[in-house]
């Protein structure tokens, strides 16, 4: 028995992933910014969070996923455009966020959290950013940018996934497009 599976917990969150393409391509704009403080998230660690989940127990987890996979989805591929960076300072971190939240984005995490409130993982409620964490414990001004930022994720799915020591397994997932 491995000690992954003594924990009776899992920190989970929905996400929207980012393809290889987009990963390199936003690695390779970040690396262009000279950081000089923070840690760096890994681009395959890139995603769009639509809901923090926090410590589940991993008995819940199957009726957590039947839940989710009861949410009323866009019915189209959402398209976030990610053209603004950053820097959240009660967090720390450094961010590329979207000047504008879609609607189909909004719609996708409201009905994610109305079918997470039976399990109570929303402790208070707080308005939604759209944003993909590129630093963490980042404390220093904006960073001058050589491009301004315009980074189109385009998801056609959404996927619950566990952040175990660093790094982030899918769980599970589901299509924003209606089946044909």
């Amino acid at each position: 028995m491995n000690d992954e599976s003594r924990e009776p917990f899992k920190r989970l969150f929905f996400a929207l992933g980012c393809g290889a393409e987009l990963r390199r391509d936003i690695g390779q704009w970040r690396g262009a910014l000279r950081l000089r403080s923070g840690r760096p998230v890994p681009a395959e660690n890139f995603h769009l969070t639509l809901m923090f989940l926090g410590a589940v127990d991993i008995a819940r987890i199957a009726d957590l996923c039947t839940a989710a996979g009861n949410v009323r989805t866009p019915g189209k591929r959402v398209t976030v455009v990610l053209d603004r960076l950053d820097v959240w300072r009660r967090a720390g971190v450094l961010v590329l966020g979207a000047e504008e939240a879609p609607a189909a984005l909004l719609r996708l995490v409201y009905e994610l959290e109305q079918a997470m409130l039976p399990f109570g993982v929303q402790d208070k409620p707080k308005e939604y950013r759209p944003h993909l964490t590129l630093a963490r414990d980042y404390w220093a001004p904006v960073p001058e940018s050589p491009t301004a930022p315009e980074f189109f994720l385009r998801a056609e799915r959404f996927t619950l996934f566990e952040s175990h020591k660093g790094r982030y397994r899918a769980l599970a997932e589901w299509p924003l497009i209606a089946a044909q």
